[in-house]
């Protein structure tokens, strides 16, 4: 039996609670008897409190009663955690209690509450996409990775936004009971399709601009309708009516990143959809990408994702209908 806690507040995030624990619940039903998981909520507080979404909630125990013996300590989401101040007691006792387990880390913007305890320095981590750029800014030693669903690095794991956190536990089932165990409890909780750490969480869409009419948002319509193109910066100033300084320093004000890494990650949404919805061939795609070459798609793929493109279509092309 494998005990996990998991820490929960005032305002936390419902699905990251209930998503992982009703993944581990769903193990037992496969694992027998003495060989699943032991889920324990520890509340930073006593007494039921409500959740971001209005849900009243209650620990089982407060942190000062924990007590030692976990083998997986996770620390839920909430949406006011990446603005909030640091907790001194919940900073103190997760600094404490990660010397007591083998294993610990964070579903989506608990990586806030991971990074206020010092834990996340010097090491890989992902949270929420639209959190991300503000946990790189606030805790500018850990190694953020923006695009990822979930990622190990050595003890801590993290995940990305909301439902990842299923994913993040289903990882965690099938590396303690097997990829066949994991899959069955993903049919019963109905998903679709197991996501790999490897699955990249952000589409270019996501990024887009407030206002649709923006010299910004003419330049991302502009990539995405002619991927295959090459994108200089003096082309897409051109397009934005712009200079080329005033064009950077307005890109990343509007879409928090370079109008280059914009490019990239544009070409990398385009490939990733090819590769999940046909069979043509790597330098095809990596042609119909704007890549140019199958080297270079699966230099950018590494580098995003962590996995090359062959890797990535094995484990995420959508079966012929």
């Amino acid at each position: 039996m494998r005990r996990v806690a998991i820490v929960i507040f005032p305002g936390v995030q419902a699905l990251d609670v209930a998503g992982p624990l009703d993944a581990f619940a769903e193990a037992n039903r496969f694992t027998g008897e003495g060989r699943g998981y032991d889920v324990t909520l520890l509340g930073t507080v006593a007494g039921p409190f409500r959740a971001s979404n209005g849900m009243l909630m209650s620990a089982d125990r407060i942190l000062s009663e924990a007590g030692d013996g976990h083998d997986l300590l996770l620390v839920a989401g909430g949406p006011h955690l990446p603005t909030a101040e640091r907790n001194p007691e919940l900073s103190d006792w997760l600094a404490d209690a990660v010397h007591h387990v083998p294993q610990y880390g964070s579903i989506c913007t608990g990586a806030f509450a991971l990074g206020h305890a010092g834990l996340l320095d010097g090491r890989q981590v992902t949270t929420h996409w639209q959190d991300a750029p503000a946990l790189a800014r606030r805790f500018p030693r850990a190694r953020v990775a923006f695009d990822r669903i979930y990622l190990r690095d050595g003890p801590l794991v993290t995940s990305a936004g909301v439902t990842a956190g299923i994913d993040l536990a289903l990882a965690l089932v099938a590396e303690d009971h097997g990829a066949a165990l994991a899959l069955a409890v993903a049919k019963r909780l109905v998903v679709v399709a197991q996501r790999q750490g490897g699955q990249s969480q952000f589409s270019p869409f996501l990024a887009a601009p407030a206002d649709e009419t923006s010299p910004i948002a003419r330049i991302q319509a502009h990539v995405m309708a002619h991927v295959m193109e090459d994108f200089p910066v003096a082309k897409l100033a051109e397009i934005a009516g712009m200079s080329v300084r005033n064009l950077a320093r307005h890109f990343v004000e509007q879409a928090d990143m370079t109008p280059a890494e914009f490019v990239e990650r544009a070409r990398l949404d385009t490939a990733r959809n090819l590769l999940e919805g046909s069979d043509l061939a790597l330098k095809v795609v990596a042609y119909r990408s704007g890549f140019g070459s199958a080297d270079r798609m699966r230099i950018v793929f590494t580098k995003r994702l962590g996995v090359t493109p062959g890797q990535y279509r094995a484990s995420f092309q959508r079966p012929a209908s």
